[in-house]
């Protein structure tokens, strides 16, 4: 994260708060020893009256500061009442880290309750880097009123302290807390030289599309993206966040999740994707960072903050944010990464309705708040749901969509609502939900791998598949004659086998050897005892020259496909050890475009050749 004294948006270079007196204190001190050298020559014995009185005082300012540390006047990570990271190490980075939050912060109240505010906006807007010259002192436990503290809001319990505001506020927009936000934002930046600084109209979409990536698999956890995480024996049934929470009960599942989502994502990479070309993120997040309902084991509350400086990242680098409400109450798909893996109780199913309205509610506190001034510039686009499985009935899922469209709208959001084709393929939505104009986008999921009628193509086959069809699809459905309009793939990958580890659940097989549930025999295009897996999850640096370009020109024909749309959002930016799913093992491979906008081969091409590629894995 950088020198803990480095300038940013967030603050200026005073990170001592209210030890200044100290430091004005110890430069009397210098100046005290340059004028008794200079008389030393005069007198010896005023020399040893001045040095006793010296150490005098430095003995008393150190028994008074340890006091006031003991006391938690001085505060310290070291001291507060919970560190989630019991290690030495991460004990004294916290204390640091809480030093380094800047920033003004927002109205502080004592309210031993929460006090909801009806206004949409928190802070002032700024065009300055440095919005104050001093930092704000960190609350102390004696801050924190009764009511929160050792919540999720008490800033004394936070594992990173890493640009979070760390003065306390009790202030809701939405009913949701503003804790550890800045109440000034800087709106100036520009992700690369292809596209306009926040503070500027975008323009279209159409003309100038979207080159992005997800942040899978952070705060809503996906088994395959982070397999360290689910490394339990297969007997314990640990198979999404629903059971791992489970498993670890409350405290421990807290201080996992909370390590996680302090160190998977790091403002690194939101430089790392800004230099690649990239304009925007799609932040996938479940519900429970808003609340949870009775019976529910995963973590209210933590990940909220962590979206929040997710965001303020995003601004920081100039880039665009796509919001993806990734799990409902109930399970929107009954798949690992809408919790829990198994029924669908959403819309349909014994819960189906209350979960329905529930998730309504849910996006009344988030467009309540993201409706705020300060997201109008960097929040673009506003998902309603991921992926509802297909077989909860169109009209009711199109019903609930306008429910929550106007929901969403109602509240003053400024970003473009995204709906889910819902696994239906685009033309299902021809004539569906217009009105919106390009308020309202549809988002496809393209993957050839989970299809078997697909994963058989040859490598060739693959590529030209992907203009020859891909292209035609998502042209067709951005023309209202023959389909939705406004059109952009939502996710997309590299991978040309279903093979990573858990990629279709934990334990679960691959089509491509023929071991996946419902299959007898192997997808590869061999279709015989050869096909493998062996190559799927090994580092890039294993993968040959011919494999990388067949990777590059996958990789740049999907871009090249899906810019006759919106644009895209490749899943995912960044895993364990999957590197067909990693942007950023692409880069680091060189099997992904330095940066998105320059590339060397689009679908109007011959396909290149792969020299002498096996097809079975």
């Amino acid at each position: 994260m950088g020198d803990s004294l480095q300038v940013s948006e967030f603050g200026s270079t005073d990170r001592l708060g209210g030890f200044g007196s100290s430091t004005d204190r110890l430069a009397n001190y210098h100046g005290s020893e340059t004028a008794v050298t200079e008389k030393v020559t005069k007198s010896r014995k005023p020399l040893w009256f001045i040095l006793g009185g010296i150490v005098s005082i430095l003995a008393v300012a150190g028994v008074i500061v340890g006091v006031l540390v003991a006391k938690n006047v001085i505060h310290t990570s070291i001291n507060s009442k919970s560190n989630l990271n019991d290690s030495p190490a991460a004990s004294m980075a916290a204390s640091a880290s809480s030093l380094a939050a800047t920033g003004p912060s927002p109205s502080q109240t004592q309210d031993s309750s929460p006090t909801r505010t009806s206004s949409k906006t928190t802070g002032t807007h700024t065009s300055t880097s440095s919005p104050t010259s001093t930092a704000p002192t960190c609350s102390t436990e004696k801050d924190i009123p009764t009511a929160f503290k050792g919540t999720y809001n008490d800033p004394t319990t936070w594992l990173d302290m890493t640009d979070f505001n760390c003065t306390f506020t009790s202030e809701l927009v939405g009913n949701l807390s503003i804790n550890g936000l800045n109440s000034t934002w800087d709106d100036s930046k520009q992700a690369n030289p292809n596209v306009p600084a926040l503070n500027k109209l975008w323009g279209s979409y159409s003309s100038n599309p979207i080159r992005a990536v997800n942040l899978g698999g952070w705060f809503s956890l996906e088994p395959f993206i982070t397999p360290s995480l689910f490394d339990y024996d297969a007997s314990l049934g640990i198979v999404d966040e629903y059971t791992l929470c489970v498993h670890l009960g409350p405290k421990q599942a807290a201080a996992t999740l909370e390590k996680h989502y302090a160190t998977f994502i790091t403002e690194q990479d939101f430089i790392d994707i800004a230099a690649a070309g990239l304009s925007h993120v799609r932040i996938p997040f479940s519900y429970w960072a808003v609340t949870t309902y009775s019976g529910d084991p995963y973590v209210e509350g933590i990940s909220w903050r962590y979206l929040l400086r997710a965001i303020e990242w995003a601004r920081k680098h100039g880039i665009r944010v796509n919001l993806d409400l990734h799990a409902v109450p109930g399970s929107q798909n009954g798949w690992n990464h809408s919790g829990r893996s198994g029924k669908i109780n959403w819309i349909i199913g014994t819960d189906g309705a209350a979960n329905a309205q529930r998730s309504l509610d849910i996006h009344d506190q988030l467009s309540t708040f993201f409706a705020q001034d300060r997201y109008k510039n960097v929040v673009a686009f506003y998902g309603l749901v991921n992926e509802p499985g297909i077989t909860i009935p169109q009209n009711q899922l199109a019903d609930w969509t306008a429910s929550a469209i106007k929901i969403v709208s109602g509240n003053g959001v400024a970003a473009t609502v995204v709906f889910s084709e819902a696994l239906r393929g685009l033309p299902a939505w021809q004539g569906n939900l217009q009105g919106y104009g390009d308020k309202l986008v549809i988002d496809v999921h393209e993957y050839v791998i989970f299809d078997p009628n697909m994963i058989v193509f040859d490598h060739t086959k693959k590529v030209s598949f992907v203009c020859s069809t891909f292209e035609g699809q998502i042209a067709a459905s951005m023309d209202t004659s023959t389909g939705f309009g406004p059109t952009m793939v939502g996710e997309w990958s590299q991978a040309d086998t279903d093979c990573a580890q858990w990629v279709n659940g934990v334990g679960s097989g691959a089509r491509w050897t023929g071991n996946f549930s419902g299959t007898t025999t192997p997808y590869c295009p061999t279709g015989n005892s050869q096909c493998s897996c062996a190559l799927a999850d090994q580092p890039a640096s294993s993968f040959s020259s011919d494999y990388k370009t067949f990777l590059l020109a996958f990789a740049e024909a999907q871009m090249s496909a899906y810019e006759t749309g919106w644009g895209w959002f490749y899943w995912t930016w960044k895993t364990e050890n999957a590197p067909l799913w990693s942007y950023q093992a692409g880069l680091q491979g060189g099997f992904m475009p330095p940066v998105a906008y320059k590339r060397d081969w689009t679908c109007t091409d011959k396909v290149p050749s792969f020299g002498s590629l096996p097809e079975y894995y």
